[in-house]
This record gives structure tokens, C-alpha cells and sequence, in this order.
């Protein structure tokens, strides 16, 4: 059965196997979050055994997040290519081999590498998510597939916090911080069985090219930007750092520009412009890359703060994480559960609680019971806040599925690697040596940039009419409300 023929336009699924289906599939995409949190509870291990300093360690972030956000629009392009069942496990089978190899690595240069090759393999395997929830579910059943695929987010998030401090405290057959990429290695073998029996075949996939000019513009734009704000405070902010950043933002005006011309044309650019016509979709996007940018920044800075200006362990620090993940995944999952007619001004009531969770952590760096508070506010209000990707979605037709879920996990990683590169470098001048303000200070920042976003989740309130809120949601306002 194809993609085409599984949609029902009274918002049910396919006949088979649907829910196992999507199991299998946001079991790959709760892979991939797990590495990417426990990571960040493991930075200060790596620094210390590596001796990686911290434009380095941001690098073992950044790397990984370069490679998937470029690639992301590419993985979806190669899944209507080639097949979704077939693009996602070649995806689960690279990640897993990258993971390996970034457990065995001698070096920071070694890992820095191997993560890039493990965000490429990210950026072909997740997209497939997204897009197979777009083209197979419609209607009540969407809207339940996307809030287990929010609900997933939040989980390999407490998963991930979890897992690593344990296994970095843990120091299993003393590898220190090896295992947190290592546990991939069983976790992909085993989903790569379970994809064939789960996944159905969705064809021989449709015709199209990929568009390598704009590739080969957006990769380099993306490097340019990104390398100089990480690397320019070790160096003394060189001049050879404001040209790269100078050339990089040319080579992306240069992007729009060939991509427009390729749609005009009738070619298959790796960005279809045209999925920004979408109701809700440019406020949505907006919304969702101020908030990925705090977001970003702040796991990155707050993982350095709890376990070198404040001393806990890996176990610790990940356990301190905890509220915030925990109160992100319920917010996130249950938010249907609020009255039909309060749902277009979630994004809003999510942005500002995130703010104001922010700021509770900015007076509260030093420790003490307002710091659980604040990250309860934080989490929560960013469970809130991700509901905009079912208002963001919700307008977009089958046709530019793959335009859509591109674009919004391009923009969700692009928003956290500008995140790291930008607070990490300022966390990073303001904490040497390790002191309390230096997150004080950061987390304000981080509060004003999150409170941008509220102007395009006021908008995005506007955008989205009721009647596609109903939709989304599959939940009707009784009447009289």
C-alpha cells in the first residue's frame, strides 16, 4: 500500500499496523535526542579527559547540529526519492555505526568528526518521522501522532539527562564518558531489526533530483557563520572571523535566491519556498527558532554551571535537570486537553512562562529552592509552546509535507546550534574561572531573546483561524463557549 492510498480524509489511518508503525519510527527519533542530552551532562567529562577546551566542546555539539540541520531538507528529499522505509533505516544504520565510532575516539579533533558524520546520518534518518505522520494520518489521528511525537521529544530528553549522568557517574569498565555514545550501538541494532517488520514498504518512491547548488550554498553559509562565533573568543576575535561571517550571510542570501529560481524553473529545490504561503507557518517558524535558540543556550550553559561553578556530579546535575524535562513532556502531551477555544494561545502562554522560568533561574543561579520553581516554569511553559508545531502544520498541504517537516527540524536544530555558538561563547568569557553570575548573567540574555518570540506567537494566535484549530486538535469547543 502507498503513502497516497493511506490517508483518509475523515481522520483515520490506513488499515494494517499503523500505531506499531509509528513506535518504530519515533523510536529512532527518541535515539537520536537521547545521544544529544546525554551529551550535554557529559561535557565536562570529555573537556577533562580529552583535554578539549570549550570551543571544542561546543564543536562536539555544533558539529553534530551543522550536519543534521543542513541535511535535514536533503533527508526528506531522499525519502521521496528513494522510499521512507528505506531512507529511515539506512539512517538508524548509520547513526549507529557513527555512534560506535564516536566511542572509540582518541581525540577532541577524532570526535568532532565523527559527531558530523553522526548529524548527517540524524538528518537522514528524522525527517521521515515527520513527513510519514503528514502523509498518513489527517484529522484526530494526526493530532495524536504529533503529540506522541512532541511527547517523544520530552522523553529522550528525561531519558537522556537521566541516563547520562548514570553512566558517566557510573564509569562502566572505566570508558568515563564512552557509554553515553556507545548505548546507541544496541539500542540502533535492535531498531534496525524492527524496522522491515514494522515500517511498511511505502513504494518505489517518486521521481526528482536533488538540488546539489543548493547544497553546496547552504552547507558552506552554515560553516562560515557558525565556526567564527564559536572559535573567535579563543582567537581573540580575529578579522578573518567577522569576514567569515560576512561571506557566510552572502552565500545565504545566495541560497534564496537559486532556490526561488529553481522552483521557477519546475526543479525539486532543497527548499520550497512556497510551504511559507501556509497559514501559520512563517510566525510558527519564528516562534519555534527563538525559543530552540534559549533553548539551545540554555542546555549547553547550564550543564557547564551545575557541575563547575556548582560542583555536582554528572548524577547530580543530571538529576537537577529533571523538573524541567519531566513538566516539558506533559505540557507537551496533554495540552489537547485544554478547552478547544484556548488552544490558538498556547504558543503565546508557553513563550511567556518559558520566560519567566528564565528569569526565575537568572536569580536563583547560586542554588536554592527557586531553582526547581523556575525549571518547573521553564519546561513548562515549553511543553506549551511546541504545540505550535500542530497550528504551524496544520495549513500544509500533502504535496509540500516533506517542504514542511524540513523546514521546521531544519529550524529547530538551526535554532539550537545559534544558541550554543552564541551563549556558549558568552557563558564561556563570563566563566573563566567557573563563577554563579556568569549564568545569572546568560540566563537573562536567554530571557530576552525567548521573549522576542512572543510578537510571532501573538501572530501566529491570529493566523490560525478556530476552524483550524478544530482541525488540528480533532477537538470541538461545546457550543456556547
Amino acid at each position: 500500500m502507498t503513502l497516497d492510498h493511506a490517508v483518509r480524509p475523515e481522520g483515520r489511518v490506513a488499515s494494517g499496523k499503523p500505531w506499531p508503525m509509528l513506535l518504530a519510527l519515533l523510536f529512532g527519533q527518541f535515539m537520536g535526542l537521547l545521544d544529544l542530552y546525554i551529551v550535554n551532562v557529559a561535557m565536562p567529562a570529555i573537556g577533562a579527559d580529552l583535554h578539549a577546551s570549550g570551543a571544542a566542546l561546543q564543536l562536539v555539539l555544533g558539529g553534530y547540529i551543522i550536519a543534521y540541520a543542513m541535511l535535514l531538507i536533503t533527508g526528506a528529499r531522499l525519502g521521496e526519492m528513494y522510499g521512507r522505509r528505506r531512507t529511515y533505516a539506512l539512517g538508524v544504520m548509520g547513526f549507529t555505526a557513527a555512534s560506535l565510532l564516536c566511542g572509540l575516539a582518541t581525540g577532541a579533533p577524532m570526535l568532532i568528526a565523527f559527531r558530523v558524520v553522526q548529524g548527517a546520518a540524524a538528518a537522514v534518518m528524522v525527517p521521515q518521522i515527520i513527513s510519514v505522520i503528514q502523509t498518513r494520518f489527517t484529522g484526530r489521528a494526526r493530532a495524536t501522532a504529533l503529540s506522541a511525537y512532541a511527547a517523544v521529544l520530552s522523553a529522550g530528553s528525561v531519558a537522556g539527562l537521566a541516563l547520562g549522568g548514570v553512566l558517566v557517574s557510573a564509569d562502566l569498565f572505566g570508558a568515563g564518558w564512552r557509554p553515553v555514545f556507545l548505548v546507541n550501538v544496541p539500542i540502533g541494532i535492535a531498531l534496525s531489526a524492527l524496522v522491515p517488520r514494522l515500517v511498511p514498504a511505502d513504494g518505489e518512491g517518486g521521481a526528482g533530483r536533488l538540488d546539489l547548488a543548493g547544497l553546496a550554498l547552504a552547507l558552506p553559509a552554515t560553516v562560515l557563520i557558525v565556526l567564527p562565533l564559536v572559535l573567535g573568543r579563543e582567537a581573540g576575535w580575529p578579522a578573518w572571523a567577522f569576514a567569515s561571517i560576512a561571506v557566510g550571510a552572502v552565500l545565504a542570501v545566495a541560497f534564496v535566491l537559486v532556490e526561488r529560481r529553481v522552483a521557477a524553473r519546475g526543479g525539486d529545490p532543497l527548499l520550497n519556498l512556497d510551504v511559507l504561503h501556509a497559514v501559520g507557518m512563517p510566525s510558527g517558524l519564528t516562534t519555534l527558532f527563538t525559543l530552540m535558540v534559549a533553548y539551545g543556550g540554555f542546555l549547553f550553559t547550564f550543564a557547564l554551571h551545575l557541575q563547575g561553578a556548582l560542583g555536582e556530579s554528572p548524577l547530580r546535575a543530571s538529576l537537577t535537570f529533571l523538573p524541567m524535562a519531566a513538566t516539558f513532556g506533559l505540557a507537551s502531551f496533554f495540552w489537547r486537553k485544554l478547552p478547544a477555544r484556548t488552544h490558538p494561545l498556547l504558543p503565546l502562554t508557553g513563550v511567556t512562562l518559558n520566560v519567566a522560568g528564565t528569569l526565575a533561574l537568572a536569580s536563583s543561579a547560586e542554588g536554592g529552592p527557586l531553582m526547581p520553581a523556575a525549571l518547573l516554569a521553564y519546561g513548562t511553559g515549553l511543553g506549551l509552546a511546541v504545540s505550535l508545531l500542530t497550528h504551524a502544520l496544520v495549513h500544509v498541504p500533502r504535496s509540500r509535507a516533506a517542504d514542511a517537516s524540513g523546514l521546521l527540524t531544519t529550524t529547530m536544530q538551526l535554532g539550537q546550534l545559534t544558541g550554543v555558538a552564541v551563549f556558549g561563547t558568552v557563558f564561556l568569557a563570563l566563566a573563566d574561572p567557573p563563577r554563579p553570575h556568569a549564568m545569572a548573567t546568560t540566563a537573562l540574555w536567554l530571557a530576552l531573546v525567548a521573549a522576542t518570540g512572543s510578537v510571532a506567537a501573538f501572530l501566529l494566535a491570529r493566523a490560525v483561524s478556530p476552524r483550524a484549530a478544530v482541525q488540528a486538535t480533532g477537538v470541538r469547543a461545546p457550543a456556547g463557549r
